[in-house]
């Protein structure tokens, strides 16, 4: 498996980045070529401080960085020799066969739209969020790659979040929900409730609208919303997650006798700790682009790096593409109005 490393990409770059590369390199055999993608001289001297070496690393060296301050579709244009438009490159020629990168994430989504272009029938590519419940993983859909979407393309992101979740996470029927104020088929605005009605003459296993307590209390498999809702409740999960662990950290740590308890239940805890960490899970697909793109967190820590170049290889394996193409013209072959509507990226 040969992927493709944006190194200049995140909060620590290109530290993290190195480092997490050979933690991967060092865990997964299956690696066969690992092209880290950056600054030649500062990633050669990332890897002699670490002392580490490899022969299925390949060096790429990009002249320019996106910024944060960067706009997407701007960064494409104007610096073509970033580190994230020449990863993507590599992926379009076919040297590697998957993308990771903790950069920005709207350049990682642009870099990729236009490079790779879309899968036929697909108009916006979509990231896919998993997310852990007490009873099952769900997959949150769109995560941030569209602000505004249309509803034929809520449509979509729902052919592509059912795919993922049957063919990577193992569930053979994903039941799909789409994020509203209320489980009620009135509720919503105007724009879910179309969306709602589409899904529902669709022959996906549609369950109808679900509130945000509904996602955890009583959870479908696949959760789909455009980006800008998605994004919110990303970050928002993300930090009460964080929250919960911390106001707990410290009730334990208020009495001799709440640690005492602690320690005899520190295997729970580390448990829950494990399933609550975004570094656990690595990065997050960008589905419905003709390739694999994997966006990390901008924080990633060196785990969390390695485990999306883990989640790459995982892309690779699964070929989970070809099941979105063949959904999407199930789909349009039961409704023949177009679902397609392509235009530029803002």
């Amino acid at each position: 498996m040969r992927i493709a490393l944006d190194i200049m990409g995140g909060d620590h770059a290109p530290g993290h980045l190195v480092e997490g590369a050979a933690l991967a390199l060092r865990e997964y055999s299956h690696l066969s070529k690992l092209f880290l993608v950056g600054d030649e001289a500062r990633i050669s001297a990332e890897l002699k401080r670490l002392a580490f070496s490899d022969p299925r690393i390949t060096i790429v060296h990009s002249s320019q960085v996106v910024d944060m301050s960067d706009g997407a579709a701007e960064s494409v244009r104007k610096k073509r020799d970033s580190s994230i438009s020449r990863a993507v490159e590599l992926v379009k020629s076919g040297e590697a066969q998957a993308v990771v990168s903790a950069g920005h994430t709207g350049a990682a989504v642009a870099a990729s739209h236009v490079k790779l272009r879309t899968l036929p029938g697909i108009d916006r590519p979509a990231i896919g969020a998993v997310m852990p419940t007490a009873t099952n993983y769900f997959v949150l859909i769109d995560a941030g790659a569209n602000t505004e979407t249309t509803p034929l393309q809520m449509v979509q992101n729902a052919i592509m979040g059912a795919a993922y979740s049957k063919h990577v996470l193992g569930y053979a029927n994903p039941s799909i929900g789409l994020m509203s104020i209320g489980t009620e088929d009135s509720k919503g605005n105007e724009f879910t409730k179309e969306a709602f009605e589409l899904l529902k003459a669709s022959k996906l296993n549609f369950r109808g609208n679900v509130e945000g307590h509904d996602i955890f209390e009583n959870p479908v498999e696949v959760v789909v919303c455009n980006g800008f809702v998605g994004n919110v409740m990303l970050k928002s999960i993300e930090a009460t997650a964080t929250a919960v662990l911390h106001w707990l950290k410290s009730e334990l740590m208020a009495s001799p006798i709440r640690m005492a308890g602690a320690w005899l239940a520190r295997g729970a805890f580390r448990a829950i700790k494990r399933k609550s960490n975004p570094d656990e899970y690595g990065g997050m697909p960008l589905l419905g682009i003709n390739g694999i793109c994997i966006i990390a967190h901008g924080g990633s820590s060196p785990v969390a790096v390695k485990n999306a170049i883990r989640q790459g290889a995982e892309s690779i394996r699964t070929q989970v593409n070809p099941h979105i193409i063949q959904e999407v013209q199930n789909y349009n072959a039961l409704h023949p109005t177009p679902t397609t509507q392509h235009s530029a990226i803002a």
